[in-house]
């Protein structure tokens, strides 16, 4: 009897089984809307030999990238368009604005649920601080790129791409600004920093560390940005608006204070003094440095070491000297900041409170 009431138990387990809905792949036009905005880099890359590290960087196209990761599409509706195709060495300020011009435009029309950029490594941090500061919609955008070009052995564009794709469709992304999705980690666009010249896990945040990680198709975060996420942006670029010209100095034991005098035989907009230590440089500087903000030249304080916060009125009397600080920002990310700052204001009080904020 006992084994007539198992079997008969186990046959209505089966009939319960079979009669459930089966749960059905998601159509695809249902799936979060992603368009990726390639510029080139060592994900488009193409090598002569797998085996080698020499490559050209940026020739193969989004198409064919998006083409690699065929499973993506159980995730997302996938579209590509190039924005351009070029190593990162050569990323442009124009390319900057046409990317963001484009990113804008996407979401402003309601294009896409997410954007995702594939890029180059060298300045990929800047870029994506760019970004961070003129596009005002929380929807997310995250970059990406690799360290071994498309032809190599165990290329690491591929997985990138998937992750970075799968961060941008997580529903936790949305309102976190600009990240940058790379070797499993997540990274704010503010703090993200290269780290390694050839390593696959190249970009680190020194500071701050990553914000969470992508593995597996999974998304976990395990903190939000320092700053306040998406802060109001200094600037809404427009396709003829002209940033103003911003160079970096590096500073070094004994270094003449010749490329500061030349900067202001340019009369350039700012200059931002890479120093050492706590921003710190020596007399020739200090001197070169009194001549460039009398000639109205806007001097930002930032530091080479790659962790830490530049003091302001520490070593160096800033209000005396009429300098602003760069906080924490590395001299490449100050520069960009102090570009898109000048567009609002040249008050240095205001100046250092945008600093300090964004």
């Amino acid at each position: 009897m006992k084994k007539l009431v198992s079997i008969l138990s186990l046959l209505i387990l089966v009939i319960q089984v079979q009669c459930q809905p089966k749960t059905q792949p998601q159509p695809q036009d249902k799936l979060p809307r992603v368009i990726i905005l390639a510029t080139g880099g060592t994900i488009a890359g193409a090598g002569a030999a797998s085996d080698r590290a020499g490559y050209t960087a940026g020739k193969i196209p989004i198409d064919d990238l998006i083409g690699t990761i065929p499973t993506v599409k159980k995730i997302a509706n996938i579209s590509g368009e190039q924005i351009a195709s070029v190593g990162s060495q050569d990323m442009t300020v124009e390319i900057w604005k046409k990317l963001a011009i484009r990113a804008n435009e996407i979401f402003a029309k309601n294009e896409a649920d997410a954007i995702v950029v594939t890029h180059g490594t060298d300045t990929q941090e800047e870029t994506a601080y760019f970004l961070d500061l003129v596009i005002p919609s929380d929807k997310p955008v995250v970059l990406t790129g690799s360290m071994r070009p498309a032809t190599a052995i165990s290329a690491d564009g591929p997985k990138n791409l998937y992750d970075a794709i799968t961060v941008a469709v997580h529903p936790e992304t949305k309102g976190r600004g600009v990240l940058v999705s790379f070797n499993e980690g997540i990274f704010d666009a503010r703090e993200v920093m290269k780290m390694s010249t050839t390593k696959t896990n190249a970009f680190d945040a020194p500071n701050t560390g990553a914000i969470g990680q992508a593995y597996d198709g999974r998304v976990e975060y395990y903190s939000n940005a320092v700053r306040e996420v998406n802060p109001p942006k200094p600037i809404v670029l427009k396709a003829d608006t002209k940033l103003p010209r911003v160079d970096i100095v590096y500073m070094y034991a004994d270094a003449p204070a010749d490329q500061i005098d030349f900067l202001i035989s340019k009369k350039v907009d700012g200059i931002v003094i890479a120093g050492v230590g706590n921003g710190n440089f020596n007399k020739a500087y200090m001197d070169a440095v009194k001549r460039a903000v009398a000639a109205g030249i806007i001097v930002c304080r930032a530091s080479r070491a790659p962790s830490g916060r530049v003091v302001l009125h520490d070593e160096i009397n800033d209000e005396e000297l009429g300098t602003i600080v760069s906080d924490d920002l590395t001299p490449q990310k100050a520069r960009v900041l102090l570009m898109l700052a000048l567009t609002r204001t040249k008050d240095k009080k205001q100046l250092q409170e945008i600093f300090f904020t964004y």
